[in-house]
């Protein structure tokens, strides 16, 4: 096979930031540390957040590591605790005006291999907008990363849709990736919360701009969500006969929940080809992208292989590897 793949779903960690100029005290302002060799530490209010290896930042490493995923291309974004929504805004604003150039850089290094989701400080809808016209002017990139939520209010809110009115207009792609997710004081034992909590997070935003209403009122939207949409594939049918059963929830929205489900697109980062085939069952072969969530250790380092696996005719695994992703990219 060709290695013509797009994976969607990678994150990107400055080397560095700069350090903290406001005016607050106690910020939980991110900075990094040495640690073993090619890793650095991403320290956060004195402790170590996340481990990271030099892929998160180095151009150079990241091209090396795409060979073997059989990757031609990766769409870059922040990673998301990085996102700094409870960040004050004029701190928020420039942390993430810093992380977004830090990503043009690395596009600049191989434009040919490398497009950019940036971040925006969706805690202030205007600024939010401000930032992603920028991004999308100045910057050249393709779209924006937000997270699921923003300091618990769920993005299918409608206090956040001007945004999408304007990611609308723009023609700009917005990749949804969990974070801080609902239900971490409920796990039990040694899983970390992106092993328990993310698929049911990422779920309650899909869900969320489907029950809101926003994905209706804005059809020519390209949202993509992380990790398949989580749960969201097992919920749709309950959604569905909700929709069905109850009379305000019949009012509520034009068409089933399912019809607007298949207009989002989704990664297929679920690690089993059993679950890809059920994730591309649920919401057709023509919304599905490849997701590898590099550089981190709960990603998918062989995406193609994993798809691979799944059982799709050609014409389903060229539209996986790289047709769906140009059109959710807008490439």
């Amino acid at each position: 096979m060709m290695n013509d793949s797009i994976d969607i779903h990678t994150h990107v960690v400055p080397e560095n930031f700069p350090a903290y100029a406001g005016n607050g005290a106690n910020v939980p302002w991110p900075s990094m540390a040495p640690a073993h060799a090619c890793h650095r530490h991403v320290m956060i209010s004195g402790k170590v957040y996340r481990t990271v290896a030099d892929g998160s930042w180095s151009a150079a490493r990241r091209l090396e590591n795409m060979g073997p995923m059989r990757v031609a291309r990766q769409a870059l974004s922040p990673m998301p605790e990085l996102l700094s929504y409870w960040l004050a805004l004029e701190d928020a604003r420039a942390l993430i005006r810093y992380l977004n150039e830090q990503i043009a850089a690395m596009i600049a290094a191989a434009p040919e291999r490398f497009v950019g989701l940036g971040a925006v400080p969706l805690q202030d809808v205007d600024s939010a907008i401000r930032e992603l016209e920028y991004m999308l002017r100045e910057l050249k990139f393709c779209g924006v990363e937000i997270a699921s939520h923003v300091n618990g209010v769920s993005i299918g809110d409608a206090r956040f849709e001007p945004f999408f009115a304007a990611a609308e207009d723009a023609g700009a792609a917005v990749f949804v990736h969990a974070l801080r997710p609902a239900g971490q004081d409920r796990i039990v034992g040694a899983f970390p919360e992106q092993a328990v909590c993310f698929p049911g997070d990422i779920a309650l935003a899909a869900a969320s701009m489907i029950t809101g209403g926003i994905a209706a009122r804005h059809p020519k939207l390209r949202i993509a969500f992380s990790h398949a949409g989580g749960g969201l594939a097992i919920l749709l049918p309950r959604l569905v006969h909700a929709w069905n059963k109850i009379s305000k929830a019949k009012e509520s929205l034009a068409e089933s929940p399912a019809t607007y489900a298949r207009r989002f697109f989704y990664d297929a980062l679920v690690f089993d080809p059993a679950a890809v085939r059920f994730v591309v069952e649920s919401f057709g072969s023509s919304q599905i992208c490849i997701g590898s969530d590099y550089p981190f250790n709960m990603g998918d380092l062989d995406p193609v292989g994993t798809l691979e696996k799944a059982g799709f005719d050609a014409g389903v695994l060229a539209a996986i590897r790289s047709g769906n992703a140009k059109r959710f990219l807008g490439l």
